[in-house]
């Protein structure tokens, strides 16, 4: 049996990418998320490619019910996971004094919290099924600081420091953890960030891309692929000796962490 990689927030954006380059690289890949529609086109690209999916929907990262029986749904279908990529998030924006408590727990809890609890439901099947990895889709939002999103850069920066403490406690199980930090990335969850910006300023959808492109230093959005790119890398046997790292995918913006 091909080994089974599990994608959360498979259905858009860079799960969704990331979920058709491991399938196009032969792993069977179970398609973690809370829409079942997204989430079957994704698994009809992969099979009409002749790969192997699961679509595992009402898959809600704040729901320890809703990850158990999805983690045993996907387990049942493809075997043990060998590789886990947590790549469910969101991102609202406001500024700190209006951001609610009820915002901040809820950009916490899918984004950081979330993150662990997956982790920790299925490394018990990523250690039976040997030679695990473990990629956490942060930003880097999780190695700077960004106006209007203190939530959200509070809780990737977790994510950050969570991969790296959890790399350590299994550095001699030959499971390793990494985090890929996108910069800003042409996706779905960009569109919502452009919606802001020309609510709030007037500024044309055109223009806010364009200022969001300026903090790259190439002058670009940076794709979804090449976010799959770097993931592909690291669940590969040439990355076996990386763990721990906080990989930026954004043309130069962040440099070291």
């Amino acid at each position: 049996m091909n080994r089974h990689a599990f994608v959360t927030g498979a259905g858009t954006g860079i799960g969704r990418a990331i979920a058709l380059a491991l399938a196009g690289k032969g792993l069977a890949v179970s398609l973690a998320g809370r829409r079942a529609a997204p989430l079957k086109d994704v698994a009809g690209e992969i099979e009409a490619a002749g790969g192997q999916a699961v679509v595992v929907d009402g898959f809600d990262v704040t729901d320890a019910q809703a990850i158990e029986q999805g983690i045993a749904r996907a387990v049942d279908k493809l075997g043990e996971v060998a590789v886990l990529i947590n790549c469910a998030g969101e991102a609202p924006s406001a500024p700190f004094e209006k951001t609610s408590l009820e915002t901040w727990n809820h950009v916490v809890g899918i984004n950081l919290t979330g993150t662990f609890s997956v982790t920790q439901a299925l490394l018990p099947s990523i250690r039976r099924a040997g030679n695990g990895r473990i990629v956490n889709i942060a930003s880097t939002a999780g190695l700077t600081g960004y106006p209007y999103v203190s939530a959200y850069c509070a809780a990737k920066h977790g994510v950050v420091g969570l991969t790296r403490a959890l790399a350590l406690e299994l550095s001699r199980t030959g499971i390793t953890v990494n985090a890929v930090c996108p910069g800003f990335t042409d996706t779905p969850l960009l569109d919502i960030a452009v919606a802001t910006i020309t609510g709030k300023t007037g500024r044309t959808a055109d223009e806010a891309r364009a200022s969001l492109a300026r903090a790259n230093p190439q002058g670009r959005l940076v794709t979804p692929q090449e976010v799959a790119d770097t993931v592909l890398w690291l669940v590969g046997e040439g990355a076996s000796a990386i763990t721990g790292q906080a990989i930026a995918v954004a043309g130069g913006e962040i440099m070291g962490g």
